[in-house]
């Protein structure tokens, strides 16, 4: 029997690749359906530490996430089930909250070590990773860290070239092996177009295994018992130039 669950997106890549506004933009698409979490919030709380030693730790290095709580975050959205989601203080390192949050039928997910972890990048229906030039990201870095995080832009700089450069190269970008799609950076309308009307096939097909569940054989219409599988849509997602892993025309 097949198993309804919420389809679960993945946008990785670099620090400053556009991960939170690709998935900004997916959410907005999908309006009320549709919601985005960020890895952001699952790093580890460090308020057993004193400030002087929050600011020497890496956060450009994976083992700053809570792995666990990520994975069971994962695990509770893919069967909708209510879950707490942890709000992370970046200006001081340290966990504010949690918020009581009920999954909707789409999550998107944006973090830089998405599939990193085998566990992990299995859970997701679809997975994207984001190729941007390094100097757009350290541009794009510098405006958000500066307005938004209470750094200065010396700072900033001496950060990315000091370790999360280094840190791009040995654990992010590896992880483009993985994706299904490889959204070079910036994107175009029509690849937007192109990612929505994937997703909105995930969630169509999803719909059609939910009936299928909920219905009993002699009850489920001829029409819906020939609809694609949801192994032939995640194929079908995974349609990628295979010289340069560009996302082409679906």
């Amino acid at each position: 029997m097949l198993k309804h669950h919420n389809i679960l997106v993945a946008v990785t890549g670099g620090s400053g690749s556009g991960k939170t506004f690709l998935a900004d933009r997916l959410r907005m698409a999908f309006t009320t359906v549709a919601t985005r979490l960020s890895l952001d919030d699952f790093y580890l709380d460090r308020s057993n530490l004193p400030p002087s030693r929050r600011s020497r730790i890496n956060f450009d290095h994976p083992r700053t996430i809570d792995w666990p709580m990520a994975e069971k975050v994962l695990r509770d959205c893919r069967r909708a089930a209510p879950i707490q989601i942890p709000k992370y203080d970046f200006k001081s390192h340290v966990r504010r909250s949690d918020d009581s949050w009920i999954p909707t039928p789409l999550v998107l997910w944006d973090g830089l070590w998405l599939l990193s972890r085998p566990g992990l990048r299995s859970l997701f229906d679809l997975k994207i990773f984001l190729e941007c030039p390094t100097q757009l990201r350290l541009e794009r870095r510098l405006a958000r860290d500066t307005s938004e995080r209470g750094r200065t832009a010396g700072s900033v700089r001496e950060q990315f070239w000091r370790t999360v450069l280094p840190m791009h190269v040995r654990y992010v970008a590896p992880q483009a092996a993985w994706a299904d799609i490889i959204l070079q950076q910036p994107s175009s309308e029509g690849e937007m177009s192109e990612l929505v009307e994937i997703i909105r096939g995930l969630l169509a097909n999803a719909a059609v295994s939910h009936a299928l569940v909920e219905a009993s054989p002699s009850t489920v219409p001829p029409a819906a018992q020939e609809r694609p599988s949801c192994g032939r849509l995640r194929s079908h997602a995974r349609s990628v130039d295979p010289v340069n892993k560009s996302l082409k025309s679906i």
